[in-house]
């Protein structure tokens, strides 16, 4: 018989299952972030002491080597007085005539549809440091200005 018509087994013809990538760099997170990577890893951790099937074992052990990685590496961005651009504050900036405020946090905490940007953006890394009235050039070679940045909450 043809090795071509041979059929070993189903695992052979999977695709590899991965680990969920680390970013590189430090792991910055606001309050709020350590609090959803805790609460990440107590539900993951409430799943692994259900009964669960072979496959789906697998896919809670990953997420949890994630999280309890995330976690294990966790450090809380230190406190800001608002006075410039750095993790846990809210900027509002003007650019191309349009104003938008967005909070920076940490990279697991980000969510751009709630204006929850991470401090590892490029629109995020060009502010960093900057001060109210500041203008900044983004890596496009566009503008912004900095219109108000406070403390968020």
């Amino acid at each position: 018989m043809s090795v071509a018509f041979r059929r070993e087994s189903d695992e052979e013809h999977l695709e590899p299952k991965f680990e969920l990538p680390i970013p590189p760099g430090p792991n910055l997170v606001t309050a709020r972030g350590l609090g959803l990577i805790e609460a990440n890893v107590a539900e993951l951790e409430a799943k692994l002491a259900q009964a669960l099937g072979e496959e789906e074992r697998k896919a809670v052990l990953r997420d949890a080597r994630y999280w309890r990685q995330r976690q294990a590496s966790a450090q809380l961005a230190p406190p800001t007085s608002g006075e410039r651009v750095a993790v846990g504050t809210r900027v509002t900036y003007e650019r191309d005539g349009q104003q938008r405020t967005v909070e920076i946090v940490g990279h697991d905490e980000s969510e751009p549809a709630a204006n929850r940007v991470a401090f590892t953006a490029p629109l995020v890394r060009a502010m960093l440091g900057a001060e109210v009235d500041d203008e900044v050039e983004l890596p496009d070679g566009a503008a912004l200005t900095i219109i108000a940045i406070a403390a968020a909450s």
